[in-house]
C-alpha cells in the first residue's frame, strides 16, 4: 500500500491505474469520472508490482445549508476484478477515510447502488437532507443524487438541510 499525489505518479502508473479502474467498472467508467480522480491522493494497493486497488480523496468545496465546508470527496473507488473479495477495498478505504478524518471537515462520496452497503457499514451515512449543486447558473437541486450522497462526518455539523457540491463536468456528485 502507498499513497501519492496525482503529481508524483508516473505516466505508466497513470495509465496502469486507468487500465484498472476500467476493467473494475466494467466500462462505466468515462473521461469525466477520470477527470474527477485527479488532482489529489491516491491510495494504491499493490500485489506482483502492478496496481490492483485504489481509492482517491481529492478535495472539494461543499455547503451544509450554506455553511462552508472542506471535504475529502472520495473518488474511483475500485478493486480489479481479479483481486477482488481478497480485503483490498477495505485496505484502501482504511486509508482514505484516515486521510479525510485528519484533514477535512467531512467526507463525502456518490455511491453505487451495489456499494451502498459497503459505505454503511463503514460509518458513511446516506446524506439525510436533499442535494444541489453550485451550478454555472446558479444552484439548482440535483434530486437524482438524494439518495446516493454519503457523507462521512468529521467536524461537528449539522447533518441536515441542502448539501450544495461546487460544478465540475460529468456527473456533479
Amino acid at each position: 500500500m502507498r499513497t501519492v499525489h496525482t503529481a508524483d505518479l508516473t505516466a505508466g502508473e497513470r495509465a496502469q491505474l486507468r487500465t484498472v479502474l476500467d476493467a473494475a467498472f466494467d466500462g462505466g467508467f468515462d473521461d469525466h469520472d477520470w477527470a474527477h480522480a485527479l488532482g489529489g491522493l491516491h491510495v494504491l494497493a499493490e500485489a506482483g508490482g502492478r496496481i490492483v486497488a485504489h481509492a482517491a480523496v481529492v478535495q472539494r468545496a461543499l455547503l451544509a445549508d450554506g455553511v462552508p465546508l472542506r471535504a475529502g470527496y472520495l473518488e474511483a473507488v475500485a478493486v480489479h476484478p481479479d483481486h477482488q473479495k481478497l480485503g483490498y477495498a477495505t485496505a484502501v478505504l482504511d486509508e482514505a477515510e484516515r486521510i479525510i478524518r485528519a484533514a477535512y471537515d467531512i467526507g463525502a462520496l456518490s455511491a453505487s447502488a451495489a456499494a451502498t452497503g459497503l459505505y454503511a457499514r463503514r460509518g458513511w451515512t446516506l446524506w439525510p437532507g436533499t442535494t444541489a449543486v453550485l451550478s454555472p447558473r446558479g444552484p439548482a437541486a440535483t434530486p437524482d443524487d438524494d439518495d446516493s450522497t454519503y457523507v462521512l462526518p468529521v467536524a461537528a455539523i449539522p447533518l441536515q438541510g441542502v448539501l450544495t457540491c461546487d460544478f465540475r463536468a460529468g456527473d456533479v456528485w
